[in-house]
């Protein structure tokens, strides 16, 4: 993955689940979102779920990127970046294995009306959050257009089986990583950096981030050597 797709997700992270946020969570997940893994069975337990019988949850992933070059004569920053950011939105409940013993978390199996009001509504608000709230404007900045917005259901049609689970995949034009000697993070990677709260998840993870990418030091030009006996190059004519 590039590494601007890696931010674009922590971006969505902070709209989604703002820093410092107690109770005023821009969707219907609350606190219950989560970066690049499942809600566990802890996570449930220590969420009420009030007067619904399931708890809303939210997961975001890096599905993929791609760099394509402009064209054979563009320079080799002169690229065209997209990637897929997928956003899982579930009912959850704590479910049981007995063959295994153990508890596991799944979404809600069945067909219900209210219910699918209430993913559905979850999720047009992640969509609303990030490509057009005031909030949003921090993921936009480093998302620059969204080309594609695909939503799925997840059923099982060979079981009859139809979960309260729903896939959304965004994928969305992206800048360039910008290549540079320097080290840690460069460009609108850094522009995001900086416009993230302190405390936030996002800045935290970008900081172990920055670690990771040490800087370059180039050996200096010393000398250039030009040797008169190698003629031109082949095919090659002097005017």
């Amino acid at each position: 993955m590039t590494l601007t797709a890696e931010a674009v997700r922590l971006a969505a992270m902070e709209v989604l689940r703002p820093t410092g946020a107690t109770d005023a969570f821009p969707t219907l997940a609350g606190a219950m979102v989560f970066d690049s893994k499942q809600a566990s069975v802890t996570d449930l337990d220590n969420v009420a779920s009030g007067d619904l019988p399931y708890i809303p949850v939210l997961a975001l992933y890096t599905e993929d990127s791609t760099i394509e070059t402009r064209g054979a004569a563009a320079d080799v920053r002169d690229n065209h970046c997209q990637m897929t950011l997928e956003i899982v939105g579930e009912l959850a409940v704590i479910a049981r294995d007995e063959d295994l013993d153990a508890n596991y978390v799944d979404a809600v199996a069945g067909s219900d009306p209210e219910a699918r009001l209430v993913l559905s509504a979850m999720m047009a608000q992640v969509r609303k959050e990030l490509l057009y709230s005031e909030r949003g404007r921090l993921f936009r900045r480093i998302a620059t257009h969204c080309d594609k917005i695909e939503q799925q259901s997840h059923t099982v049609p060979e079981l009859g089986l139809r979960f309260q689970r729903e896939f959304m995949r965004l994928t969305l034009t992206i800048a360039d990583d910008e290549l540079s000697d320097e080290g840690g993070l460069t460009g609108r990677i850094k522009t995001l950096f900086d416009a993230l709260p302190a405390g936030s998840y996002a800045k935290a993870k970008l900081s172990a981030l920055a670690a990771h990418l040490a800087g370059e030091t180039r050996t200096d030009l010393t000398e250039i050597t030009v040797d008169p006996g190698a003629g031109l190059a082949a095919g090659a004519t002097l005017e």
